[in-house]
């Protein structure tokens, strides 16, 4: 088993939804986060003053997947996400250990 972890633009965070669900992927998690990479930030401008945006809004989705089924699972990200500017995000898959259902009881793929 995997996590496959996201760091997308908010504003894709729809179609990526929609990706997902059209592979069938039953399950993920959202979290709103702030960070930069090469982006590093950019200046905006409030009431005539400049200042300067370091962590910029992120979308965090987090997906625990079978093995069969990750590359399936990177390539719809992927698709769904990309703008082809600077910015799109990363992907990082992690190992999963186990994982338990806590409602039944189930632990390993049939947890998921």
């Amino acid at each position: 088993m995997k996590l496959v972890t996201a760091i997308i633009k908010p504003f894709k965070l729809d179609d990526a939804r929609e990706a997902l669900s059209d592979i069938g992927v039953q399950g993920l998690t959202v979290t709103e986060v702030k960070g930069f990479g090469r982006q590093k930030g950019h200046t905006e401008l409030y009431r005539g003053a400049e200042y300067v945006v370091d962590f910029l809004p992120k979308s965090k989705l987090e997906v625990a997947v079978a093995d069969d089924k990750v590359d399936e699972v990177i390539e719809a990200i992927a698709k769904a996400t990309n703008t082809g500017k600077i910015g799109d995000g990363k992907i990082f898959v992690t190992e999963l250990v186990n994982v338990m259902r806590i409602r039944t009881g189930e632990t390993g793929v049939d947890a998921l």
